[in-house]
């Protein structure tokens, strides 16, 4: 529609007018004066008011609120000046209908001077382009979404974030980010817009197992879900429509809704509908990144197996708790399951677990609620006491043996639980947390060896030799996380032709103010304090990572020997340990060769026959260590998947007194043979010694009369330096 009276048109003019008029883009046309006078079809439906509403209006009436007061003054800028910013440029503007609903048009403006009195007129040509704009805006928004979730951001602030924008898409809303938790009640995540009394409203929402169904079926459904809240509390609301979706994670589960809420009166598009369902995705991904944190976070903290606490979260607790500036005392219970073992190898690890968790849940049931309790690993445990004494520690242990005693089903048996207990105090104990762990775990392991089912306080039976143990055991845990450990390698002569036939590792320790602790005394510390089976896989790998510096220098050495504990073989997943390492550093499986000591190889269990098996399988190495000096028999031997059996030093070192130690000996050799294994005789010291063994067929041998254990560097200078003996 034209105004006439701005504007004396001639015959051309009117006909261009008419053509303006049934353009298919939106023309606005402003005079000096800044007041509309044309407008029109296009425009009419762009805006939704019809011409007669605006002409004669100042144009900003069809500005954006914010931008109203200003915009005389661009316009006139322009006027004056004649600078150009927008005039003959193109430029997307955003604007509101009459109703409210929220309109993106590509704008292009071009300016002329008309009329016999010489004034600048201004023509605006507007093409509807919203959708396009809202799938670019949603675009744009993903991308800052993920780019923020890529990052450090916290959920709850990229959260924020999302509703905000989307809020700033649909003009006069609120957005609301909500969760689903495990009782199926709503979360909300961000919704800063919202009321107290909405968020009462949507808080007290429960959704049902139907809900459930009905939401990852048809996400629109919620709709019904968070609008129909509005209706149950008598009150007037203060929104009049709403647009809202599920959203589901990748596998279907429902786990959020997004919702806007409009104070619109009416709508004549159905793009806010189209915004909520661009957000979801973006949703989805802020709420299961917070899950999978919290996951990792309980991961970190907790027991998978039985929701307690684990050693890294108690330590971080204790070290917390004496660093406070009025540290409190305490006591601290370290807990083992008697026999737990056994019930393993009789009924099955996942037995086991079960039975790990039903004393969990007992252990709990019997502490404080500000008892601190955990799991250290294993079937140990662990209880810190604030305020904790001697007496009521003792309390505390008597009370909990007692509670254990009722008897516990698993697998239709009734088993009786029973603990070994120890305890020690902070700050009477010790001021060191590992100290305070060690004492602890030593009070309970002597409780353990006295009389199963009791309570040890280490004070009350601690000894020199006890106390040393508590010192190096302490002292051994720091030593595996620092690296102090290392290896030495004793060579292993063939007595066919005088050649390396390969090496044992052997542990070493130099501790910097202990000095040098041999073997017989950590090692049997280490399996006392369950840290023997880190030694090992240690051991495993840094003997794979030698023998790939002794072929990168030239020096092929045959075969090397790991001792590996008992322990190591009731873990189901040792095999796959080697093959990995082996696979890591490029190794044949026939250079590896696993000692396991004649008692624990005798164990003979499933998982122990098992593991032993599997590694003879795919060609490891396994060596019967320490022969001669345990129980075994022949027939039991010969079902074993050995290579290799290794006769005890001890049998050596008289030969030349003790004619028993000779016939021992040769008829080990002798079973050897018949076992189709090699011989390896260690402790061989002296010429007499090695003469009388190659006479009775030994196959290979090690000892101080070839070379003492040495670090891996000396190797090579042996190799070219050692004494020949006659094969």
């Amino acid at each position: 529609m034209l105004n006439s009276e701005s504007l004396t048109l001639s015959h051309d003019t009117t006909l261009y007018f008419d053509m303006l008029e049934q353009a298919a883009d939106g023309v606005v046309i402003i005079n000096q004066l800044n007041h509309i006078v044309f407008f029109n079809t296009a425009a009419e439906q762009l805006w939704g008011c019809s011409a007669a509403d605006v002409i004669g209006k100042n144009v900003n009436c069809l500005v954006p609120m914010e931008h109203r007061a200003q915009h005389d003054g661009y316009i006139n800028h322009n006027r004056n000046t004649g600078v150009n910013h927008i005039v003959g440029t193109s430029r997307e503007v955003v604007f509101s209908r009459t109703n409210g609903d929220y309109v993106a048009a590509e704008m292009s403006i071009s300016t002329a001077i008309i009329g016999p009195d010489r004034q600048r007129y201004y023509m605006a040509f507007l093409k509807g382009v919203t959708e396009e704009s809202h799938r670019r805006k949603i675009l744009d928004l993903q991308n800052r979404v993920f780019h923020e979730l890529s990052g450090e951001s916290p959920e709850q602030d990229i959260a924020d974030m999302l509703c905000s924008e989307a809020e700033q898409l649909v003009p006069n809303s609120v957005a609301v980010l909500l969760q689903v938790n495990s009782e199926q009640n709503l979360e909300i995540l961000s919704g800063e817009g919202l009321s107290r009394r909405k968020i009462a409203m949507l808080m007290r929402i429960v959704l049902t197992d139907a809900d459930i169904i009905a939401l990852t079926q048809a996400p629109e459904e919620a709709r019904a879900i968070v609008w129909n809240a509005e209706s149950g509390g008598g009150y007037e609301s203060e929104f009049l429509d709403c647009w809202a979706s599920a959203i589901c994670n990748g596998a279907g589960e429902l786990i959020g809704i997004f919702a806007l809420y409009s104070r619109n009166r009416d709508k004549i598009t159905n793009w806010p509908q189209k915004i909520v369902a661009g957000c979801v995705p973006s949703c989805a991904a802020i709420i299961e990144r917070g899950k999978t944190r919290l996951q990792l976070s309980r991961l970190d903290r907790y027991d998978a197996l039985t929701g307690l606490l684990n050693r890294n979260a108690v330590t971080t607790i204790l070290k917390d708790m004496t660093l406070q500036a009025a540290s409190a005392p305490f006591a601290l219970l370290v807990l083992d399951v008697d026999l737990f073992q056994d019930i393993n190898n009789l009924m099955g690890y996942d037995k086991g677990d079960a039975l790990l968790q039903t004393m969990a849940q007992r252990l709990t049931s019997q502490c404080r609620s500000n008892f601190i309790i955990g799991r250290l690993g294993g079937d140990d445990f662990v209880v810190i006491i604030p305020n904790g004494d001697h007496d009521i520690a003792n309390t505390f242990a008597d009370n909990l043996t007692a509670a254990m005693r009722e008897p516990v089903v698993i697998n239709n048996q009734e088993i009786i639980i029973s603990l070994s207990i120890g305890i020690s105090l902070y700050p009477d104990d010790g001021l060191e947390i590992e100290h305070i762990l060690n004492r602890a775990e030593m009070a309970m392991l002597e409780a353990k060896k006295t009389a199963r089912k009791s309570f040890r306080l280490l004070g009350s039976i601690a000894n020199d030799d006890v106390r040393a143990r508590v010192i190096i055991g302490s002292a051994l845990r720091k030593a595996i996380q620092d690296s102090e450990l290392e290896l030495f390698y004793q060579p292993q002569i063939s007595i066919k032709n005088n050649m390396l036939y390969g090496v044992e590792a052997l542990s070493r320790w130099h501790h910097p103010t202990l000095g040098t602790i041999p073997p017989s005394r950590f090692i049997p510390i280490a399996e006392e304090t369950a840290q023997i089976e880190a030694i090992g896989l240690w051991s495993l790998e840094q003997a794979c990572i030698q023998l790939v510096k002794w072929d990168e220098t030239g020096l092929h050495v045959p075969i090397v020997s790991v001792n590996l504990s008992a322990a190591h073989f009731s873990n189901p997943s040792l095999t796959e340990q080697i093959v990995n390492l082996l696979a890591r550093y490029n190794l044949a499986a026939s250079r590896l060769t696993i000692e396991i000591t004649e008692g624990g190889m005798m164990q003979q269990n499933i998982e122990t026959m098992t593991t032993l098996t599997a590694l003879r399988e795919i060609g490891v190495g396994l060596s019967l260590d320490d022969f001669g000096t345990g129980f075994s028999s022949l027939s039991r031997i010969s079902h074993l998947p050995l290579t290799e059996i290794k006769i005890d030093r001890s049998f050596i070192i008289n030969f030349e007194k003790d004619v028993s130690s000779l016939i021992v000996t040769e008829a080990a050799i002798n079973i050897g043979k018949r076992l189709g294994v090699h011989v390896v005789t260690e402790g061989v010291e002296d010429t007499f010694q090695e003469a009388r063994l190659r006479t009775m067929g030994c196959d290979v041998m090690q000892g101080y009369l070839f070379a003492r254990p040495m670090p891996p560097s000396d190797l090579l200078h042996w190799m070219q330096t050692r004494p020949a003996f006659a094969p």
